[in-house]
């Protein structure tokens, strides 16, 4: 049996069960009996019966309790149970029979009893059981229903059979269930679970109104971004609340039970879930050391987890911010991983300690995310992005070649493509380097280019949110501004993606979707935050320096290749000679702590495509505007990776 090596102590509970196995027992081996002989016993059959009784009892009272089926929920059955159920009988009719055949002298019982006996078992114990559980699921709810809010489930699938199932049972919820809604056409005006399926979600507010419904429940990931943001407005508009429910691998992050939530700003992005070829990764990652730098940061942390998942040997955290690997070491201590994590306080740009490292560690696999990524910051301090962003990955790739490394992964940014600030040409540069040093290397080096990331550390996200709690207003740089935008965990699973698909040399550019305006976020969060549209008012500061009004991914020279995997797209770039790629490098070496008109001089000779923006020069921006009115977007935030 399956539960043989439970603990099975004998508790009330289980020891009423078991007095509850007895009588039925019984009971039923003597209705067995009247069926047989017709009610009509004659002395014979009686001392049979009595004689055997307490036999036949105990060898079934010895299976079903062996089986665990006196410490099983009779409330919560399920087929496992109905087959344990059958299994258990069976194995008792069989014992019972053998020993009757091979020990018994006389007395003997008819077979068609046992067999009788047998089918009752399996009959009366399932129905008292499927009775436990009607009871707790169709009867409860309907005795108790009073005061619980209406619902329809968006997702009538196994994800939403199971949510209904819980909304039925658990009355601290309060939730009452009315139908679903679902993409599938052929499923429509049909039943799933005994609950109806009334159409598809676009028909949701009308299905709404008509049943009187008050809250639509939607699993998270069945809709589309656009299409949940088209239903949360119009719930706004009839008054219906919206809440998401997590989707299973978030629930197996936490204690497994519906967790009800409201709409939050991932949800209105979501696009199709990223499909891994797990195998790739696996063999890339598993049982090697990996290091991350940046480990500390929003997406270093990201591809930490999702590296973790592939069970690597050894986990080397880089991270100059001592605070940030504080607490991203116990956060991945509290996973309770077979990997080993080393905590490595270091600089990229600090040779001597990255050396120590790379020496003591012999990483196989490199990330590289540690980046200084603010663009009005690194404006201000321009020789600090050259050294930490170009300088910096020049002597990690180098590092790594040197030490053996067998695969090294470069974040970049699409402010990397026809750069305007210093940020975005100091990832220009640093592009330049490592697919130039890729064709001298031993280690194969790729970049992995791609647009925002939401809610990453010092984006829009959350200083919007921060201004939203403050009572407003939202800044804005500009109406027109717009980003690509993608999340944490879908750009660090692509970048492991890339990183497996890779033979050195390429410039990876993520699949962003189309460009989202940033009033638009605006007014997104200003809604999920439970506010009417025009409680907060937007207020528009102008174009930063460095700032562009759009993000580009790729270079207009450059040709986007497709990949084996829908979401990547290798873009074909210029060939750049390493002999001056390490030349312009040098030349900015040597500005870096210099005068900052300079440096920014040097690098308008050495990159052709670096045009500073002018701010001033910019349409200008109306100094406010409420969120009802219409226009483009843009953040007082930096919002790139």
């Amino acid at each position: 049996m399956s539960n043989r090596l439970l603990p099975q102590r004998l508790t009330k509970r289980a020891f009423a069960a078991l007095l509850l196995h007895v009588i039925v027992f019984a009971v039923l081996y003597w209705f067995s009996f009247a069926l047989k002989f017709e009610f009509a016993f004659n002395t014979e059959d009686w001392q049979t019966l009595l004689v055997t009784l307490p036999g036949v009892v105990l060898i079934q009272t010895a299976v079903f309790y062996y089986a665990g089926h006196c410490h099983r929920s009779w409330y919560s059955v399920s087929f496992s149970d109905l087959v344990m159920l059958f299994h258990s009988a069976t194995l008792s009719l069989l014992i019972v029979a053998a020993i009757d055949r091979l020990f018994i002298r006389w007395l003997h019982p008819p077979a068609s009893v046992l067999l009788i006996d047998w089918a009752l078992t399996i009959l009366v114990l399932g129905g008292l059981r499927a009775i436990g559980r009607l009871s707790r699921e169709e009867l409860s709810p309907r005795l108790w229903r009073s005061g619980y809010r209406r619902a329809l489930i968006v997702g009538a699938n196994q994800s939403g059979e199971t949510l209904a199932r819980h909304l039925m049972t658990d009355r601290r919820l309060r939730y009452q269930p009315l139908g679903y809604l679902d993409h599938d056409e052929s499923k429509i005006g049909s039943t799933f679970g005994g609950i109806p399926i009334w159409g598809k979600p676009e028909q949701a507010l009308g299905i709404a109104t008509h049943l009187g419904v008050e809250d639509i429940l939607v699993i998270s990931g069945v809709l589309a971004g656009s299409e949940l943001r088209k239903l949360m407005e119009g719930c706004e508009e009839a008054n219906i609340t919206l809440k998401v429910i997590p989707a299973y691998d978030d629930l197996l992050a936490s204690n497994y039970a519906p967790q009800i939530r409201d709409v939050d700003i991932n949800d209105l992005l979501r696009r199709e879930p990223v499909e891994l070829n797990n195998d790739a990764i696996h063999t890339l990652v598993s049982g090697r050391t990996v290091m991350v730098t940046g480990a500390g940061g929003s997406i270093g942390s990201e591809i930490c987890r999702q590296v973790l998942k592939f069970r690597p040997k050894i986990v080397l955290l880089v991270e100059r911010s001592e605070n940030s690997l504080f607490m991203v070491e116990q956060e991945f201590r509290a996973l309770r991983t077979e990997t080993q994590l080393i905590p490595c306080i270091a600089d990229i740009t600090d040779e001597e300690r990255m050396g120590q490292i790379f020496r003591s560690n012999r990483p196989a696999v490199v990330f590289h995310a540690a980046a200084h990524k603010h663009v009005p910051m690194m404006e201000y301090n321009p020789g600090e992005a050259i050294k930490n962003n170009v300088l910096g990955t020049r002597r990690l790739a180098q590092l790594a070649d040197e030490h053996g490394v067998q695969e090294f992964v470069m974040i970049s940014t699409d402010k990397a493509v026809n750069p305007t600030s210093i940020m975005g040409v100091s990832k220009q540069l640093a592009e330049r380097f490592i697919h130039a040093f890729s064709d001298k290397a031993g280690t194969k080096f790729v970049v992995v280019r791609f647009g925002n990331v939401l809610a990453s550390n010092g984006s829009v996200v959350p200083i919007f949110q921060e201004q939203i709690r403050r009572g407003g207003p939202i800044t804005v740089t500009h109406p027109e501004i717009e980003r690509f935008f993608m999340t944490i965990p879908e750009a660090s699973q692509l970048v492991l993606q890339a990183a497996a698909m890779g033979k050195g040399g390429e410039i990876f550019v993520l699949d962003m979707g189309e460009p989202v305006r940033i009033v638009d976020l605006a007014r997104d969060l200003v809604r999920l935050s439970g506010l009417k549209a025009d409680d907060i008012e937007i207020t528009f500061t102008g174009l930063r320096p460095g700032e562009k009004l759009y993000e580009e991914l790729y270079f207009e020279d450059e040709k986007m290749l497709p990949t084996p995997h829908p979401k990547l797209f290798v873009a074909y770039h210029r060939p750049y000679s390493l002999e001056d790629v390490e030349r312009s490098v040098s030349e900015v070496a040597t500005l870096v702590h210099g005068s900052p008109d300079d440096l920014r001089l040097k690098i308008k000779e050495l990159v052709a495509e670096y045009a500073e923006s002018c701010p001033n020069d910019q349409v200008e921006a109306p100094a406010s505007l409420p969120l009802r009115s219409t226009g483009g977007n843009s953040s007082e935030a930096h919002v790139g990776p």
